[in-house]
């Protein structure tokens, strides 16, 4: 009896079960610029159709981090891939880039076309919600490396942005007013803090009722997509951009970590942590004995981007977020 890779942990028919099923999801995200299809060893853009008369590259790669586990836990699969798009174009949208295209990596030590199907279905979502293509991406099995159901994410996104537009930017000065976009709760961080609150101190179950917010259970709460910005920053950002003179995606680190990184030596965040309502779910972190200064470097406590604006220019671009579906708070000013 000869032995195959199957007996060896890897599913060819699987693989390709997948490939079949994934080609109509990247099919539905193609925008001008896209060059042939999935299914090849790279995949073609060409920047001559975006428009751009000098276009400037900008790339981003991220995960989920153990926001999985609470997919896995829950048995919840069809959103984490919508965060991992987040994750990577807002970080590029802060550079004022428009994202163009998307690549992914899902590896997984036994593969489940169905489960494997519903986290792309989110990834082509995610794509759909930013107007980038699902260009391509690799989809591993590796038996022996993951738990039995578990699997990883990693995304790489590649956006575009005028040359002049970067090089007459405005620059942050003192004065400047902080204006934050709402999150949906925990987005994609701070996860590990959060399970240990909630499920291990507090004993909490995902099925547990949960009363905040559209959420019917906690799991509910914590598995909630990521919001992608792109749609209403990129319109702001037409309208009113020499009005904005940094932009900032509140990740890992919170305000307290992620605004610093936009504005120049000798400027400060004075961020008035009231002056926008949170998600409930924070306040039941809390409950587990997470102090505010814990809370403030972990969490994005309700904002999940914010931009620097000059104060003249605030109640028009106000006005142009609100246009675009979003509730912008003013949540502070530069100072020194």
């Amino acid at each position: 009896m000869s032995l195959t890779y199957r007996d060896a942990g890897v599913d060819i028919d699987a693989g390709e079960e997948l490939v079949r099923r994934i080609g109509p999801l990247a099919k539905a995200t193609r925008r001008p610029g896209v060059i042939g299809g999935i299914g090849g060893f790279g995949g073609l853009f060409g920047l001559k159709e975006t428009g751009y008369k000098d276009p400037v590259l900008v790339s981003g790669t991220d995960g989920v981090g153990t926001k999985l586990k609470v997919a896995f836990m829950s048995d919840r699969h069809g959103t984490v891939g919508i965060d991992l798009v987040a994750m990577c174009v807002n970080d590029v949208l802060t550079i004022g880039a428009e994202p163009l295209f998307f690549l992914d990596y899902f590896a997984t030590g036994h593969l489940e076309p169905a489960t494997g199907e519903a986290v792309i279905s989110g990834i082509a979502e995610g794509c759909r919600q930013a107007g980038c293509a699902l260009l391509g991406g690799e989809t591993a099995e590796m038996p022996g490396m993951y738990a039995e159901g578990e699997y990883d994410l990693a995304g790489f996104c590649v956006g575009v942005v005028e040359r002049d537009a970067l090089e007459r930017g405005a620059t942050p000065e003192e004065g400047d007013l902080l204006l934050g976009l709402p999150s949906s709760g925990l987005h994609s961080n701070g996860y590990s803090l959060a399970r240990h609150a909630l499920l291990e101190t507090m004993k909490l179950s995902l099925d547990a009722p949960f009363e905040g917010e559209e959420h019917a259970t906690l799991g509910e709460a914590m598995i909630a997509p990521t919001r992608i910005y792109v749609a209403p920053i990129l319109k702001a950002i037409k309208s009113h951009g020499d009005a904005i003179t940094a932009m900032a995606h509140i990740t890992g680190g919170g305000l307290v970590d992620n605004l610093p990184r936009v504005l120049p030596e000798g400027l400060v965040a004075d961020v008035d942590y009231g002056a926008w309502p949170e998600p409930a779910i924070f306040d039941l972190i809390r409950s587990a004995g997470v102090d505010e200064s814990e809370m403030r470097r972990t969490f994005n406590l309700g904002i999940g981007y914010v931009l620097v604006v000059r104060p003249e220019a605030l109640d028009a671009l106000k006005a142009t977020l609100v246009e675009a579906g979003e509730s912008p708070y003013v949540i502070g000013r530069v100072g020194s």
